[in-house]
Order: C-alpha cells, then structure tokens, then sequence
C-alpha cells in the first residue's frame, strides 16, 4: 500500500470521496455499540456464576480466626482472604489488608489520607503550598481523576517500551520535594499494555525522594490477566525490590478482583510494608468496623487458591484473546504501511492503544460515535483530559460481541483513515 503522505493532492481528494461513500453506508446502518470502557462481557461475567452457590444458608461461615463472618470483627480481612489476594498480589499476609469491593476506592483513600492526615508524622499535604504527582503518559484516566480531585499538579512522564521514562522519573522525585507520588500500572499497563522491565522496576526500588512522604502508587491492576498460556510478561516484585534497596515503606500496591469475579462485587486490597500498614490500620478503626467477610469468604470458597485463579482467568482468555486478535488483525489488514497509525500489541491486560497523526484522535473519535460506536473520549488518557498531540486513542475490546468487534474495528479503521486523508489536505 502507498503511505499516505506520498499521494498527490488529486489522489487524496479521490481517497476522500470513496472513504465517505463507505462512512455514508455505516451510518446508514444504525449501530449502538460501546467500547468506552474495559467491562468485562455477559460471557465473562458468566464464568463466576458459581460463585453465588458456594454459600448458602447451612453454610459453615466461620473463618480461620473462629470469627462468624456475618458478624463484627477482623478489621484487616479473614486469613484466608489476605492468603489468597497475598498469592495475587506475591506478597505475605503480614503485609496486606483486604478492602471493600474497588481498589480505586483504597487508592482515593490512600490520597485523602495523606491530604488530610499526612504521611508517616509527614506535614498533611493540604497543609503544603504545592504538592505534584508524576503520571506515565497515556495511562488512567481514573487514576488523573482522584489526583485532580484533591488538586494535586500532575506532571506528565512519557512512556517507553520499558515503563515510564525513569531519567525523569528520577529527576523529579529527587529534584523536588513538592513530588508526593506517582501513578503506576506495572504489568500489561492502561492503555498500552506495556509491562515494566525489570531495570526499570529496580531503578524505582532505588529511587532517593526529596520528600520523605513519596510514595509509589502501585496499581497491580492486571497481574494475572495474561492473553497466552505460553507466552506471558514477568514483573518483578516491587516490595521484595525496595526492601532490597533499603525503602521498604515506598510502596502501596493495589489490586482487587474487580475483572477476575464480579466488578463491583469482588475484594480489593493493598499490600506495603508492616510499618504502611499499622499507620493505614489506625484510620481503619475509626473508618469501618471491618469490610464484607461474607463476601471475602465466598471468594476464597469459590477460587480455593492461586492456582485456581490462574485457572479461571484462562477461562476469561479464551473469551478475551480472540476478540484482541480481530481487532490487531483489523488495524494491520487495513492500516499497515499507510503512515496514518501505530498500535500496540499486548499481551494480556484490557486495551489496545492506538496512536494516530497527530491533531487526529478526537476527530476519528467523534467520526466513530456519529456512526454509533461509543469510544473513549481522546484525550482521557492524559491528566486534565489533554493530550498534547491529540494522538492517543484507547480501544476497549472487551465488551462488544467478536461479531460487533469486527464491525466496529472494520468502522474504527475507516474513521482513522478519512481523517487522515481530510488532515493531509490540510496542508497541501
């Protein structure tokens, strides 16, 4: 195929009118379908149906502690719970505490805590002139909105095949003593699926803060979401590294089962080091009396083991992969070699992250909703919604049917490809 920029402006405006003869058509067909967001499907959520049998009402629910799980008690979360999301997470119970139904909820907590209350004897940070949080760029949206919430600057760190750039990562952390933290998702990461190298894992183990209070937000979000059986990334263990670099408090590490058994219904928790966690346990008792052990119970009933996980997710893979795969086969079928677009090609994880000409992304996106598929706003992977080159676009592949995935890839390629063509003309 001829890359785009090659063409004359004559062969350009003959693109033009064929590819908006083939929008025209997919208008006219009236779609409705969503992939704004990383949802599990119908055929997914199915898998964990089982788990709503595991309990009933001659159950045995007392925990490993001797405390009746329908009662008060067990602040951090029962035994069983801490081992089986320790297993998750490659961490001992003694350094877990199981939460409610979303990491997202610790993690706001964990930023209102330090806001309100500070960090370790550290100044609270509404207390400070300024206080400032590196985010990898694209990454979460979700993770820009809590930081923004609490009007926390937001500095913008480039992503490499790697992880975050960690020359600058190390600049500012050791540069700047308003740096309070920074967002992290280490393996299969939103929205580029990229999983961090194991130099880059020890240079954050070794980092050396201006601010005493700086902590790594460790989002663990897809730690066991692999797409391959035979074909998996590795991270390593950030907790095992930063004590092995004598910061073992740097951490908070997160993860839940939100896309392992029901979102919205399924245990989160965070893991860091004794000393993080007798600090979070004292806000807890004033906080709650203790999380959902019924809840808590039924997992661990439901999976038994880490083994059993690994077992369920292979489950989510075979629904997941080809959905993945007819998406990536898509872009490279109808945009390789063109010059209009760059994609990833991950390996597990929920996204597909989809770099365009630059002064595009919102413009396919808007394309692509007019003709009925819902997409994530372009510029949500950035902080305050701004994408510096409005390139970056987030494909959410799991929700849709493959048969509506195949539509809305073939519709997605379209729009990619008419706004290229209408922003060549542009410049001619």
């Amino acid at each position: 195929m001829k890359a785009y920029k090659d063409m004359s402006k004559a062969e350009l405006l003959a693109l033009k009118d064929e590819l908006e003869k083939e929008y025209q058509a997919f208008k006219d067909r009236g779609l409705k379908l969503d992939m704004s967001r990383g949802k599990p499907s119908k055929e997914q959520l199915d898998l964990s149906m089982g788990m709503m049998d595991v309990l009933h009402s001659g159950a045995e629910l007392t925990c490993q502690q001797g405390v009746d799980c329908r009662n008060y008690g067990v602040l951090d979360g029962i035994k069983e719970a801490k081992e089986l999301l320790g297993a998750i997470s490659e961490v001992d119970v003694d350094k877990i505490i199981i939460y409610g139904n979303s990491s997202l909820n610790v993690m706001y907590d964990t930023v209102s805590r330090s806001m309100t209350h500070g960090v370790m004897g550290n100044t609270p940070w509404c207390k400070l002139d300024k206080v400032k949080f590196l985010c990898p760029v694209p990454g979460y949206d979700r993770h820009f909105a809590i930081t923004e919430h609490f009007g926390i600057e937001m500095i913008n760190i480039p992503m490499t095949s790697e992880g975050p750039d960690m020359d600058l990562v190390e600049k500012y952390v050791s540069e700047d003593e308003a740096v309070k933290g920074i967002w992290c998702v280490p393996k299969y990461s939103n929205p580029q699926g990229i999983s961090y190298s194991d130099e880059t894992v020890r240079r954050f183990a070794a980092l050396k803060p201006a601010a005493k209070d700086f902590r790594i937000y460790w989002d663990n979000a897809y730690s066991v979401h692999h797409l391959y059986d035979d074909d998996q990334d590795v991270v390593l263990e950030i907790l095992d590294e930063c004590e092995k670099a004598g910061n073992p408090d740097m951490v908070y590490k997160f993860t839940s089962t939100s896309k392992i058994s029901f979102p919205g219904s399924g245990i989160a928790a965070i893991a860091t080091s004794p000393a993080n966690i007798a600090e979070i346990k004292k806000q807890m008792t004033i906080q709650t009396i203790g999380h959902d052990k019924v809840n808590q119970l039924r997992h661990v009933r439901f999976f038994k083991n880490l083994d059993g996980v690994h077992e369920h997710m292979r489950k989510h893979a075979a629904i997941m992969r080809p959905k993945f795969e007819i998406v990536l086969k898509t872009l490279e079928d109808a945009l390789g070699g063109l010059g209009i677009g760059q994609w990833t090609t991950p390996k597990g994880g929920y996204f597909i992250s989809f770099d365009s000409m630059k002064g595009c992304a919102k413009a396919i996106v808007a394309k692509a909703a007019d003709a009925g598929v819902v997409m994530t706003n372009a510029g949500a992977t950035f902080p305050y919604g701004k994408d510096p080159d409005d390139s970056n676009i987030r494909i959410a592949p799991s929700f849709p049917t493959v048969d509506e995935l195949g539509i809305a890839a073939q519709l997605f390629v379209l729009c990619v490809k008419l706004v290229s063509v209408e922003k060549l003309l542009e410049t001619i």
